[in-house]
């Protein structure tokens, strides 16, 4: 083969340009393969920040939602937020099956009651549980308050309703949830993170 310096140039300059066209997506490969790759799983989600439910770390999670075929929300993924300071974006095996346990199909998601005598719960408005705890509240409290020990001493104690905390919580949450609590005289006192 009888090959100038001027036509070795020639033949290399084509073959780079050639090589370049079609890195740059105008050959029949690059088009075959992005036909194939399939869209990232997170596209149209929401992201919404929040806490793990599990334990007293309270690692910090991202929950992705988008709408079913039915038009409601549905989690499609969970994953630890690499942004929270408690876990980095690492979770246990529990945090990591959060979304099996979000999209169980027996998972409450309103308040329910057993009326005595009764054999099976039944659902009431997150109004009707709350004015009932409520009430239930104000009447343990009004029956049962010690405001004076035997020797006469004021001591406003509520000594038959306890109240556990979630540990779940901001320092400033928590802080308020335990001056609502003293300052009714709730002597059982005790917070999840303690465990």
């Amino acid at each position: 083969m009888d090959l100038s310096r001027r036509g070795f140039l020639k033949l290399a300059g084509a073959g780079v340009a050639a090589t370049s066209l079609g890195a740059l997506g105008f050959g029949e490969a690059e088009a075959a393969e992005l036909a194939h790759v399939r869209d990232f799983k997170l596209v149209a989600t929401t992201e919404t920040r929040n806490t793990c439910p599990y334990c007293s770390v309270a690692c910090g999670i991202i929950i992705y939602a988008k709408p079913g075929d039915d038009g409601k929300r549905r989690v499609t993924h969970i994953e630890g937020d690499a942004d929270h300071p408690v876990n980095r974006g690492t979770l246990c095996p529990k945090g990591a099956a959060l979304k099996d346990f979000v999209n169980a199909e027996n998972r409450l998601t309103q308040p329910m009651i057993r009326k005595p005598g009764a054999t099976a719960f039944e659902p009431i408005t997150w109004e009707d549980a709350l004015d009932r705890i409520a009430r239930a509240l104000k009447d343990d409290r009004d029956a049962n308050f010690l405001q004076t020990n035997e020797a006469g001493v004021p001591v406003n104690r509520w000594t038959t309703t306890g109240f556990l905390a979630a540990s779940a919580t901001t320092n400033e949450t928590a802080y308020l949830t335990y001056k609502v609590v003293r300052s009714m005289g709730i002597v059982g006192f005790d917070n999840q993170a303690r465990v």
